[in-house]
């Protein structure tokens, strides 16, 4: 079988569009996509896991707390893909000067978070280009 065809890639892209949003890009960033796209909900898993953890240490019933760590990041994705402003700008709107918010974001800054998820994606990409 040859290479794929334009028209196959338009009903692939028909069929996959029915269920969320389509992407197209260069070959050489499918290693990229596959440490994001691929590993990406793992992480986001191990987020809400670990957020109705800290629900359940700060005394929350735990399906209330599972509940409530869902919710906030469904939430907090539709903002995100639907709001037309940057994740930066939707985090500062929801963090009050002294507020609690901005308690628990200085938290994950200290624990390194944010490096530590772009350190998941750049390691599932090399490790993807390893198998490749």
């Amino acid at each position: 079988m040859g290479a794929a065809t334009e028209e196959y890639g338009n009903l692939i892209a028909k069929l996959f569009g029915s269920l969320g949003k389509i992407c197209k890009a260069d070959e050489k960033f499918f290693d990229a996509i596959r440490g994001l796209s691929g590993g990406g909900p793992a992480y986001i898993y191990l987020a809400i896991e670990d957020l109705a953890d800290g629900g359940v240490a700060a005394e929350l019933p735990r399906d209330l707390s599972l509940s409530l760590a869902s919710q906030a990041v469904l939430g907090a994705a539709s903002m995100a893909t639907n709001a037309g402003k940057n994740t930066g700008q939707l985090k500062d709107d929801v963090t009050s000067p002294g507020g609690t918010t901005i308690a628990g974001i200085h938290e994950l800054e200290k624990g390194g978070f944010r490096g530590t998820l772009m350190n998941a994606v750049v390691a599932a990409a090399k490790r993807s280009r390893e198998l490749s």
